[in-house]
This record gives C-alpha cells, structure tokens and sequence, in this order.
C-alpha cells in the first residue's frame, strides 16, 4: 500500500538528482550523502513499482513516467512552501526562533499529524484515526511548531483548535497529499493498472442526470477507475474541494464567485419553475399572480442557495410570510408536495420525471430571471491526471445532452 505522503527528504532527492543526472552533486544540494539519495531512490521506486530513471555510465536520465512523477513532486514541493510562507505571513509573532523556510524542514510524519488534528480538533483522536500513539503524534505537532516559530495550536474546552497559519498550512499539506495520489494514478495508468479514484462533490441537480450519464461513460471508458460522489451543502463542498478531499464540484455556480483560488466552467443554464402536485387548487389557473400564491405553505432549500434567493425575492415582492420547510433532499422535497398543498421553486431538469408522468405540474406563474447556469467548479490551478479530465469530458457531453433536452 502507498502511503499518503511519501518521505519528503526522498522526494527532495529525487528532484535533485533528475536536476543533475547526477547523485554526487544531488549530494551537495540536498545535504545528503550519496548512499542516502541512493537508497532514497530505490525506496521511491519500489514504492512506485517503476524505474524513475536509466542508469547510464555518462549519468542518471529520468524515465517517461519519472518525468511526469517529477511535475507531481514539483507541484506538492511548492505547495508546501506556498503554505510554508502564507503562514508565516499571517502569524501575529513567532514565539520561538523558528526557520523562515521551515517547509525545507518538514517531514511527512508532522503533516500527517497537522492534518489529522485538523480534522479530529484532538490529540488522542487524532493519534488513533492514523494509527500512531498519542505521544508520538504529540511529538510531530509540537516539533513543526518548533520549526515554524509560531503558535499552531491552541488549547479550547472542546480539545485542540489549529489557529489561522495551521490552518493555512494544514490546507496545504492537504493539497501535498492530492497531488502526490495523482502522481501514484498517473504511475498506475502508464503500467496499464489505472484503478483512481475521483471524487466528486454533487449539489442536487447534478445527481438526477449529469452525473449518472457521465459516470456510465466513463466506466465505458476506463472500467477500473472509481468515482465516489459526495453529497452536501455547498460550503461544505467548495471548502473540500479548496483542500483536496475532492477532486470535481458540480451543480449551480455561484455568483460572485466567493473565492479566488478556484474558477467555475459553466455546462448548461437551467430553468427554474414553480412546481405543485396535480390537482393542486392553483393547477387549473391559466396566469398567476404573486397574490395567488398568499396562504399556502412551501418546501424551500437552505439558505445560501440561489434558487433559495429567488423564492425570497418572490416572498418579498409578494409581501407574503408562507410556512416553510427547508428540504435540501429532493426525495424529502418530492414526498413533501405530493402529499399536500406545499408550493416550490425547482429545476424543471430535476423533476422532469414527475412531469412527465403527471405527478407534478409547473404553476403558469410568471417569474423573470429564473435560470442559473450549472456548472464544474475547480482548484485554479488544479492539473487533472488522464482519467480526472475523460471524466471531466464525461460530464461536458452530459451538460451538451441535457442543453439540447430544452
């Protein structure tokens, strides 16, 4: 089994020596000595099951698949040192000497423990979910504090809380990890083994369609690469994907967009509709007003949604304050309006099925500016792997079909 994070002294070797060609000079720049990067190498290699490079008598050439291996490593190289410095940037004070390049310093054992108390917000917790002791991952944490010269931790009632830089540097680290799973597929895919894994953040719409059509092509494609699909609200996913735990947000696009270090590709543009069960005392009327719909109860999305904004908006030109039920599942949300009189605001895409049998009808209520476009939404400077990009592919030509479905 791979680990998560290789040893970082053994990526930083293996950059050096694909640099030089040369392993007594990689020697003198990473302060090793040639047995060391020798070994280190050989671990790599083994790890990865290939040869990174062709032993020459005039030198050491890196292999195709060292070569593509190299941008990973380049790549999870610099985020860390991206992380290093936007902590040190926003640290109040160093409370100790500490080493303004500290992430030349880190070893893969103390980001596995800054990530683990990330997510646990607990040293003994932490120490169980990655399977070391607790004194062990106690010794990691406080050793990169050591090293970075400011305050990673705090102490709360709950347990362990990462102050602003660790979590900065947490995300990072997080970011590290990504890249170097990519680098182990991509290894994988050139042996003829592309058994990845992509994970993909859903909002609702994208599980009705998009994502059923993509996932089936791909599979058509590349039969042994696995999708796993993440359901949630939307700042939970954006904040996954901002770390590395998925790969790919799909559903509505945001606008503004909330944040800078992703970018949004839009699919299709969908249209909303006013939807009730058949039968439905407003069914039968050929125009509605905004005053027909007073007294009659809804089932509404979360907050911070946008078709949650548009029902607001109706709610307020209305001049009307309906009974709500928020629903984010669209099972719920169905049960919900075809056992009552409740009113919503949906995708039409979404509940074409119940459209189309008569369970559910769109109410003749006239409401500008009710589209949004739905979209993929990616790290900006994310690199797909072969298999990430077919299945970004995939999810265009499912965009393409449900466009000309309108």
């Amino acid at each position: 089994m791979k680990p998560a994070l290789p040893n970082l002294r053994h990526l930083r070797a293996f950059r050096e020596v694909a640099d030089c060609r040369n392993i007594s000079l990689a020697s003198n720049r990473v302060h090793l000595s040639q047995p060391a990067i020798t070994q280190a190498i050989a671990k790599l290699e083994t790890i990865l099951g290939t040869s990174l490079f062709d032993r020459r008598s005039d030198g050491m050439f890196v292999t195709e698949p060292g070569k593509r291996f190299r941008m990973r490593v380049d790549r999870a190289l610099s985020l860390l040192e991206q992380g290093a410095a936007k902590a040190l940037q926003i640290a109040p004070k160093r409370h100790g000497r500490g080493f303004n390049k500290f992430d030349q310093l880190l070893t893969s054992a103390q980001l596995r423990a800054l990530i683990a108390v990330s997510r646990a917000e607990n040293f003994s917790l932490a120490a169980k979910r990655i399977g070391i002791s607790q004194p062990s991952l106690h010794r990691a944490a406080r050793d990169l504090e050591r090293l970075a010269g400011i305050v990673l931790f705090e102490k709360v009632s709950q347990g362990i809380r990462l102050t602003p830089p660790a979590h900065v540097l947490a995300q990072h680290a997080k970011l590290t990890m990504a890249e170097m799973r990519q680098g182990y597929d991509e290894i994988e895919e050139r042996k003829g083994m592309d058994v990845s894994r992509i994970t993909v953040g859903s909002l609702p719409l994208a599980r009705t369609y998009v994502l059923p059509h993509a996932i089936h092509r791909l599979g058509d494609i590349r039969p042994d690469v696995q999708v796993s699909v993440v359901d949630g609200p939307y700042d939970d996913l954006l904040h996954a994907l901002r770390h590395g735990d998925i790969d790919i947000l799909i559903g509505a696009l945001r606008d503004p967009l909330p944040i800078d270090d992703v970018q949004q590709h839009p699919l299709f543009t969908d249209q909303l509709t006013m939807a009730a069960r058949a039968g439905h005392p407003l069914a039968d009327k050929r125009r509605l007003k905004l005053a027909d719909l007073a007294g009659y109860p809804w089932v509404v999305p979360r907050h911070g949604t946008p078709t949650r904004a548009h029902i607001e908006r109706i709610f307020s030109e209305a001049q009307v304050a309906p009974r709500l039920v928020e629903a984010s599942s669209l099972v719920l949300a169905r049960g919900l309006l075809l056992r009552s009189d409740r009113l919503t605001i949906i995708s039409a895409h979404q509940i074409r099925y119940e459209l189309e049998r008569g369970l559910l009808v769109s109410l003749p209520l006239d409401m500008p500016k009710m589209d949004r476009p739905i979209g993929v939404t990616l790290r900006r400077d994310w690199q797909p792997t072969a298999s990430q990009d077919e299945f970004l592919n995939a999810i265009r030509h499912a965009g393409d079909k449900v466009g000309a479905l309108k």
